[in-house]
């Protein structure tokens, strides 16, 4: 018996993947793009250290799947971005791995060609390429980080993360977070508990070891510092909404019990809106309102928006694709996006400088 009789039964081929090193010498961080996360960050972190009265927005579609589209819905982003900068600081948000319940498409980085054939490799040149040009743009990326690796090849031009909520618990997911030099959002328990969010927010602010890789792509026992800008994304759970006042007041609790800073982020999708994304204005504006009332911990909000409402099913022929539509969750449209922003920013633009007081 040889030991290829007892390992790595279920292992079909191990296929050579480029180094982050040999992915950033191909696509190197220009200065623009540099310039941007630097922001991008420094802004969060201020609104996060209340040296900022802004609101943060990530807003942007369930995935990208379509480059083309997704620059498209950046340009507009920023210009919009730049409209309502006194009030709003918004993030893109360019989600490229998606978790699934069982199975269907992982993303763009996992299968960019989205036909079954996973070129990992060139889906992950291709994510780098796409957030090098968001970023030139002057538009800082949120993203989640699902993947432990992938920090290492897209890290550098990203300027906020999440964790999604069937990972808030995962020890892995604590332990990178620990080490993501952005801001980190941990969302509630997809039943809506809190707590594992708070613990994440906590395990995540200590120094960890574990294995990872370092940029040359070899093994390496990564030593973290501990990350201190984790902050909670209430996303609802179990087909009930958490973005109400009183589950507002209860997560500040929960917080505070931890001796954590009560910096919350109101997720309009998922349950918040029971994944009916017209109802996403709708809880934007019930948070716009609850600022206004004088609340002071909620500090952000995530919106899925593309060009076109709605989503598709990825079809045998991609080129039935219809433009700017989204092929996971279903997003709101560009002229609904538009409207929500510029209607929270004239509402808000007189009573944030008064939560800094």
């Amino acid at each position: 018996m040889t030991t290829l009789d007892i390992d790595n039964i279920n292992v079909a081929a191990f296929d050579p993947m480029p180094s982050p090193e040999d992915v950033h010498a191909r696509l190197p961080l220009s200065t623009s793009a540099a310039r941007t996360v630097m922001k991008g960050r420094e802004a969060l972190r201020n609104i996060l250290d209340r040296k900022d009265p802004r609101l943060f927005v990530v807003v942007g579609p369930c995935s990208i799947h379509d480059p083309v589209a997704g620059l498209d819905y950046a340009k507009r982003l920023k210009a919009l971005a730049d409209e309502v900068s006194d009030t709003l600081l918004i993030v893109m948000r360019v989600y490229f791995e998606k978790p699934r319940t069982t199975t269907g498409w992982k993303g763009y980085i996992n299968d960019p060609h989205m036909d079954d054939s996973f070129q990992v490799d060139e889906g992950m040149k291709k994510a780098r390429h796409f957030l090098l040009e968001v970023n030139e743009l002057g538009l800082p990326a949120g993203t989640e980080a699902l993947d432990p690796i992938s920090p290492q090849y897209l890290g550098d031009l990203i300027a906020w993360s999440a964790i999604g909520a069937r990972t808030t618990e995962s020890q892995t997911h604590r332990e990178m977070s620990s080490g993501l030099s952005t801001p980190v959002g941990f969302k509630n328990g997809t039943n809506g508990d809190i707590g594992v969010a708070v613990n994440a927010i906590l395990s995540a602010s200590r120094p960890h070891s574990f294995l990872g890789i370092n940029s040359q792509g070899r093994t390496a026992i990564v030593r973290t510092k501990g990350n201190r800008y984790g902050h909670v994304v209430l996303r609802g759970g179990d087909g009930r909404p958490n973005y109400d006042t009183v589950s507002v007041s209860m997560a500040e609790q929960a917080m505070q019990k931890a001796k954590l800073p009560p910096n919350i982020v109101v997720d309009c999708s998922h349950a918040n809106s029971y994944k009916k994304p017209e109802l996403q204005p709708l809880v934007m504006a019930d948070v716009v309102n609850q600022i206004r009332l004088g609340n002071k911990s909620i500090v952000g909000t995530m919106i899925e928006s593309n060009l076109v409402a709605g989503n598709q099913p990825i079809p045998e022929d991609l080129s039935q694709l219809k433009y700017g539509c989204s092929v996971t969750d279903a997003c709101i449209d560009w002229e609904t996006t538009e409207q929500s922003l510029r209607d929270a920013a004239t509402l808000l633009r007189d009573v944030l400088p008064e939560r800094l007081a």
